[in-house]
């Protein structure tokens, strides 16, 4: 089960776990997915969605099952890691049963959205190759939407952000103008885990800021919103998770200051698509 060591201080509903895969794991992982035949990859405008793992979701959110490959459930067994942390065990079947595997390239991100009514209100992200620093936003009332810097497309399908919400309110009610400043900010080392449940999956989107580095003030702060290119949209936040993070040369950049460069990064978005279509099943 995971632990109170784990929760990022301030939020009881999201946990953060470093040295989630081995560094064997992750070179593993990041050969299996390179490897994946082109007809599975998926391209989008501003990075390249790699692939979608364990089936496809229908227009009304019906997941058409696709077995996961071995190399999420034998070896490394990522799906059996994440269930028994304990953090799916109210969702329908109790762990993550559809995965979205991302790539993003230095300098590029992701605008500020939800991932939408189909999933069960928890989700599991890996972070392999590089680092990066993972933020969440508040609406702050019920007006008109405000456009976000254009960082990208939605992670997947599924995924909603405040422009495509018309229509929508009904599951997710918290439509209005995105607070400027990100209201909670972690650092994702490589191999790491975060999990977010509870009302910062329901009532919050999350974004990647597009910048090539990422600069960083002692005492554990961020420089957030240089990507828009305006003075007046740049401000400190803090990285809420500081105290959790075990690479020394991170933990180092985060206490006395500096910047880190982006590599490549992997992500693997692990979810569970609760409805379930009982008539269809796709081979791999």
């Amino acid at each position: 089960m995971a632990t109170t060591k784990h929760r990022v201080p301030g939020k009881q509903t999201v946990y953060y776990f470093p040295s989630f895969v081995s560094e064997d794991e992750e070179t593993f992982l990041l050969r299996k997915i390179s490897e994946s035949p082109l007809p599975k990859w998926k391209s989008l405008v501003r990075r390249r969605l790699l692939q979608v793992l364990g089936g496809e979701i229908t227009p009304n959110g019906a997941l058409i099952p696709q077995d996961l490959p071995d190399f999420v459930t034998s070896y490394p067994p990522l799906i059996g890691r994440i269930q028994a942390l304990g953090l799916f065990e109210a969702s329908k079947h109790g762990k993550p049963n559809h995965i979205i595997v991302n790539e993003y390239l230095p300098g590029q991100g992701i605008m500020p959205h939800q991932d939408g009514p189909v999933y069960h209100p928890v989700v599991a992200t890996i972070s392999l190759g590089s680092h990066a620093v993972f933020h969440y936003h508040s609406f702050e009332d019920s007006s008109t939407p405000d456009a976000p810097p254009d960082s990208g497309e939605p992670a997947d399908p599924s995924a909603v952000s405040p422009q495509s919400m018309s229509g929508k309110a009904a599951a997710l009610p918290q439509i209005g103008s995105i607070g400027q400043i990100p209201i909670l900010s972690l650092f994702l080392e490589p191999r790491s885990l975060v999990v977010t449940t509870g009302e910062m999956y329901t009532d919050h989107l999350h974004s990647l800021e597009p910048v090539i580095e990422d600069i960083f003030l002692p005492g554990g702060q961020v420089i957030y919103g240089r990507s828009t290119g305006n003075p007046l949209n740049v401000s400190e936040v803090e990285i809420a998770n500081k105290d959790l993070v075990a690479t020394e040369a991170y933990k180092q950049a985060l206490q006395e200051g500096g910047s880190l460069t982006r590599g490549t990064r992997v992500s693997m978005t692990c979810r569970d698509v609760e409805r379930v279509s009982k008539f269809m099943h796709k081979s791999i």
